[in-house]
């Protein structure tokens, strides 16, 4: 399952370092070019939720074929595509399934869990897509460089076959919770909890976006790195999400709420000193890679969190929540924009991204109120056990 997540994260951000290949390949502007990005993330939008929903019926292993299946031919599609209006419509088809897979990926590792290691097992999941930003996504683009931007998307659906064959060898029959039918996960897509708890990650993880998608010009224009330097430190990035995945799954095995308040005022944090650290090379460097410890700590509480609200929604809840951090891409993309065009500098996307972290703790914090339990209004009634102590509880047990 993470070599499919490492196939999916390599398509998702190789696309911008091949930019200008794809663009005098295809006679179009670079800035043309650059709606490839939108499309693949439409396609996540609109795929996470409808693919999810069409496939409620399906075994887990079944569902886990039939998207990383679609993914190796909306890549293949994308390398054989002879104009750009055609390459566009394949990026949004290979985004489709995006949010889905990891989504039934995600409920097939924490399944197979053993009591206590849920969190963990999804983290080692999702470490496929942040190993992609250290190694799939470099690699991917040296060789668009070297041999054509086709031969890279080639490669990734070669990828995407070997992600099918792994899952149709290595992963066991999961049977389908019980009880869990199309109705019961729309229900619990519409749970209260769940909702701010997607509005959150949108909130939080656009702040990340709104710096992330300007790094390259804000390394070279604060910190004076060169393409090969930005390069680097790019993967720097990779690695912090790489660490900041199995910090935060180990962080919601323990306690869950506190962990959700804590790494979104880290997240907060990184971006307000981002703004400063980054007019230093060596400072630079580390804030870049605190920025994605943060970010995907906070992504992988919120995901597990999503997961024990949800029940009866495992699969729904968690693919949203891709369509969620894809809406933040772009929704901090244009944050960040805004801020530069203003003539605000290079430094203000992370502080306009610290603000809307604290926007996203906020609503945090204003969830965790209404969740408290209601006071005994009987001798002994019981509110139930804390929620702190139901992420261990089993898959099947959590609420």
């Amino acid at each position: 399952m993470a070599i499919g997540a490492f196939g999916i994260g390599t398509t998702e951000f190789v696309i911008m370092g091949l930019l200008p290949e794809v663009s005098a390949d295809l006679h179009v502007s670079e800035s043309t070019a650059g709606n490839l990005i939108a499309g693949y993330a439409i396609g996540v939008v609109i795929g996470a939720p409808l693919l999810t929903v069409l496939s409620t019926r399906l075994p887990r292993r079944g569902a886990l074929l039939l998207f990383m299946g679609m993914f190796a031919v909306g890549n293949l599609l994308t390398a054989l595509a002879p104009e750009f209006g055609a390459v566009l419509g394949f990026r949004v088809l290979t985004g489709l399934p995006h949010g889905a897979y990891f989504g039934a990926a995600a409920v097939a590792a924490a399944q197979l869990a053993e009591p206590g290691r849920r969190a963990r097992n999804v983290a080692r999941v999702f470490l496929g897509l942040t190993i992609a930003n250290i190694v799939g996504v470099p690699v991917g683009t040296w060789l668009g460089q070297e041999l054509g931007w086709r031969a890279t998307f080639g490669v990734v659906a070669a990828i995407g076959l070997v992600a099918v064959a792994g899952i149709a060898l290595c992963v066991p029959r999961l049977a389908k919770p019980e009880g869990v039918r199309l109705r019961h996960e729309l229900t619990g897509l519409g749970n209260r909890q769940v909702v701010l708890g997607l509005l959150t990650i949108v909130l939080g993880c656009s702040g990340v976006f709104a710096v992330y998608t300007y790094i390259a010009p804000t390394m070279k224009a604060l910190a004076d790195y060169t393409e090969a330097g930005v390069t680097g430190v790019l993967a720097l990035f990779g690695v912090g999400m790489t660490l900041g995945s199995l910090i935060g799954g180990r962080m919601a095995d323990r306690a869950l709420r506190p962990s959700v308040y804590g790494t979104l005022a880290s997240l907060a944090l990184v971006l307000l000193a981002f703004s400063f650290l980054a007019r230093n090379p060596w400072t630079a460097a580390l804030a870049v890679l605190l920025l994605g410890m943060a970010c995907f700590a906070t992504a992988t509480v919120i995901q597990v969190f999503l997961m024990v609200k949800a029940e009866h929604a495992p699969t729904l809840t968690s693919a949203s929540h891709h369509a969620a951090f894809n809406l933040a891409n772009a929704i901090g993309a244009w944050i960040g924009g805004a801020a530069i065009g203003a003539g605000l500098g290079y430094g203000a996307p992370a502080l306009a991204g610290a603000a809307m972290a604290g926007f996203g703790l906020s609503l945090a914090l204003a969830a965790g109120r209404l969740d408290r339990p209601r006071p005994q209004h009987a001798a002994g009634e019981d509110p139930g056990p804390p929620e702190a102590d139901l992420v261990s509880a089993g898959s099947g047990s959590a609420r």
